[in-house]
């Protein structure tokens, strides 16, 4: 087990299956050193847990908390091309999408939900530029939904 999975079973967690693409995409790619997720929805288990716009349905919190679910998923993703966890040498960016309710302006703390869970299982290399926008819709409903990009060391 890499050190970076041994640190999400510490913390409780389990790497995901990687959620199979919705269209025609592949869910990351690798670039030279970095790797580029396409966006992540909140999917558990090949469901949304939650559906709707946050501020609305879906409250900041869950919001946050499925934020978190994205970055999860994201990781998986990253992992599928680089083949190992403890081959990212640092988030470079996140960008997180909060499908929002008309007066809803807390979007930050939502993707903090991503940004915490990054920090948390990567440490100092988790630490990352990033952008939190809010959108009208999402696919399939969704309230979040995440992309990251990572710079890997050399296999």
């Amino acid at each position: 087990m890499s050190a970076v999975e041994s640190r999400l079973a510490e913390l409780g967690l389990t790497l995901p299956a990687v959620v199979p693409p919705l269209a025609a995409y592949q869910p990351a790619v690798q670039s030279g050193v970095y790797v580029y997720t396409s966006g992540q929805l909140p999917m558990v288990d090949g469901k949304l847990p939650v559906t709707g716009k946050v501020g609305a349905e879906v409250t900041p919190e869950e919001a946050k908390q499925l934020a978190r679910t994205c970055a999860l998923n994201a990781l998986a993703a990253v992992k599928s091309v680089a083949g190992d966890l403890d081959r990212v040498a640092r988030v470079v960016k996140v960008v997180g999408f909060v499908a929002s309710a008309p007066d809803f302006t807390g979007q930050p703390a939502v993707i903090n939900g991503a940004s915490e869970l990054l920090g948390e299982v990567l440490g100092a290399k988790g630490v990352h530029a990033r952008s939190a926008v809010g959108v009208a819709v999402l696919p399939l409903d969704a309230p979040v939904e995440i992309e990251v990009q990572v710079e890997l060391t050399e296999a």
